[in-house]
């Protein structure tokens, strides 16, 4: 564990100035995008990189720790607050296609020998993420960006792009591709790529990095939506169990998965007052007591797919019922973990409020302080999942699990968490992971909407079995006895699960067969949790007499404690994201 005063001011400050009543102490504690891509000389003279370079000086964080800190203090990205979005690929859906050529920039001295250097993709493929002098393509033009990076504190995500083209990184990070961001990278240039490598006069495909080459295998019963990155969520059949199976449990990931050693990995802490303490896994899990709970992670467009269907059209990945997965986590205390730090959690300043998380691959979000530090919230740092280590796409080696709350609020991979004045300016913090109302349309105001946080009441039909066959036109005869086939059960038995997000324990769950016309309640299955709340959800099922099955038109809902329950339609709830889709859940039969 090390100390080290005033890092995260540094990344903070490069962006902009500290504008909070508290003084540069309380300087936004996120990284930010609104200055990042300014010329270096802006960086390399401002007073929080000297901040840096005095530290640098400092025999307590200098050597391999300080190396490591800036490191990871690079990887939280600066593309925190970037528009980024799927990259789903186009045509036949590959994310890697041949990229288009363009000519080489006008210089101011066209006759400088540098500037027309030819450059052979091998040698390029040499200056890599691990090179001292990085370099990038982009188009038939490639650029040093050594000193770029020494003052971007998004560098190492930039840095996968390094020996290969910045454009497939750049089609995922949208704010890039401005010709202000284009005029920078010109400053860099120190050649173009030699015609001997180009293909029809384009750079080939096959010297593109694939920033997902190293993502884990998944299995093939999840339904994948995307591939890269990978989206996929679990069948309604494989729900049936109130612990859903790690190897089963859905995926949804904004980017590549980071790759990261367990002994080289550090979860930086960055206290209001901009002091930061650094614990390795190690760490964490010799000094605080071990905590397992139960919890639902949900993402906040599951069922998406049905509002679509029924209301109109929604941004997003289109989930069916199976975005949603309950599991035991395994971990520490994030309030135990922020005592440890210096943070007073029994009186904490007013001005800090909100705790920011910041993930490895670039992804960033934050949940209420009071939420974090409650001695009843369980908000943990988990190492766990359902007993085993965390797997890779569920945020090996640490995640935050935020119980109640939609999962993107459960950061994955977590390197650095933040007291902070005010939310993450993440992406998915300020124009993501927001609900509308309905007439707001394609372009709603983004400002005004709440990020959100605890989720909604929430039930679906997932399994059916012991149904009917399908009539056919003549009775089907058994080969071997001459008898009409029958169907062996007199019962069909329904299957779902309900939820609600805050802790709300669910106590009742109605179904009917006639569209809701008539109702009956459903068996709740008991079960273990672990927790302070009910952070998990209920399992249900219901019999329904095979005779009186065909036809039907299923409808279930459910309540929670304080008596909310779900819209029994989509158009009171309809928003252009698809967030919260919590009506009826309707299946014809």
């Amino acid at each position: 564990m090390h100390h080290t005063p005033g890092f995260g001011r540094l990344l903070t400050a490069l962006g902009r100035p500290c504008r909070s009543t508290a003084g540069v102490h309380i300087a936004r504690r996120t990284f930010v995008t609104h200055n990042c891509f300014a010329s270096p000389s802006k960086w390399r003279g401002s007073r929080y990189l000297h901040h840096g370079q005095e530290r640098a000086k400092n025999p307590t964080t200098s050597g391999v720790v300080g190396r490591l800190d800036l490191r990871y203090g690079y990887s939280a990205i600066i593309l925190l607050s970037v528009p980024v979005f799927f990259w789903l690929g186009t045509g036949n859906g590959s994310a890697f296609q041949t990229l288009q050529a363009e000519a080489p920039p006008d210089q101011d001295d066209e006759g400088d020998a540098q500037l027309r250097k030819r450059i052979r993709l091998d040698e390029v493929k040499e200056h890599g993420p691990d090179s001292e002098r990085p370099w990038v393509v982009r188009g038939q033009s490639v650029y040093d960006i050594t000193e770029w990076v020494a003052g971007h504190p998004g560098g190492e995500v930039i840095l996968r792009a390094a020996g290969g083209s910045v454009e497939p990184y750049w089609k995922i990070f949208a704010i890039h591709q401005k010709q202000e961001v284009y005029d920078i990278l010109e400053q860099y240039r120190i050649g173009c790529v030699d015609e001997r490598d180009l293909v029809d006069g384009q750079v080939p495909a096959d010297s593109i990095i694939n920033p997902f080459v190293d993502d884990p295998g998944r299995d093939e019963k999840l339904l994948v939506h995307s591939a890269t990155p990978c989206n996929a969520e679990t069948p309604g059949e494989e729900l049936g169990g109130f612990i859903t199976p790690n190897r089963l449990f859905y995926v949804r990931n904004h980017m590549w998965v980071p790759s990261v050693e367990e002994e080289q990995y550090r979860l930086t802490i960055e206290l209001d007052d901009g002091e930061e303490k650094t614990y390795t896994l190690m760490d964490l899990r010799e000094k605080f007591p071990s905590v397992t709970i139960t919890s639902t992670m949900q993402c906040s467009g599951n069922r998406r797919k049905h509002m679509t269907e029924q209301c109109g059209s929604t941004n997003g990945v289109q989930w069916n019922v199976g975005a949603i997965g309950n599991a035991t986590w395994t971990g520490v205390r994030l309030r135990d973990v922020l005592v440890d730090a210096g943070f007073p959690i029994d009186a904490p300043p007013a001005d800090a409020k909100h705790a920011q998380f910041t993930g490895l691959e670039a992804y960033g979000a934050s949940v209420p302080l009071a939420k974090a530090i409650e001695a009843h919230g369980d908000v943990l740092l988990a190492y766990e999942m359902n007993g085993s280590c965390i797997p890779r796409d569920h945020g090996f080696p640490l995640r935050v699990i935020v119980p109640g709350h939609v999962a993107a609020r459960s950061v994955k991979w977590v390197q650095r968490i933040t007291i902070s004045d005010e939310e993450s300016l993440s992406q998915w913090q300020r124009r993501d992971y927001k609900s509308f109302g309905p007439n707001e349309g394609a372009k709603p105001n983004w400002s005004r909407a709440r990020a959100i946080q605890e989720m909604p009441i929430t039930s679906a039909i997932t399994c059916i079995t012991g149904a009917p066959p399908v009539p056919q036109p003549k009775a089907e005869m058994n080969a071997s006895s001459g008898e009409e086939k029958k169907n062996n059960s007199d019962v069909v038995l329904v299957e779902g699960y309900a939820y609600s997000g805050g802790g709300r324990e669910i106590v009742r769950v109605d179904i009917s067969t006639d569209d809701g016309k008539t109702w009956d309640q459903a068996e709740l299955v008991p079960a273990e949790n672990h927790g302070s709340k009910l952070w998990c959800w209920k399992q249900w099922r219901y019999q329904i007499p095979a005779a009186e099955f065909g036809g039907c038109i299923l409808a279930v809902k459910a309540t929670d404690e304080a008596y909310n329950t779900q819209p029994e339609t989509y158009a009171s709830i309809y928003n252009v994201r698809g967030n919260l889709a919590t009506a009826w859940h309707r299946v014809r039969v």
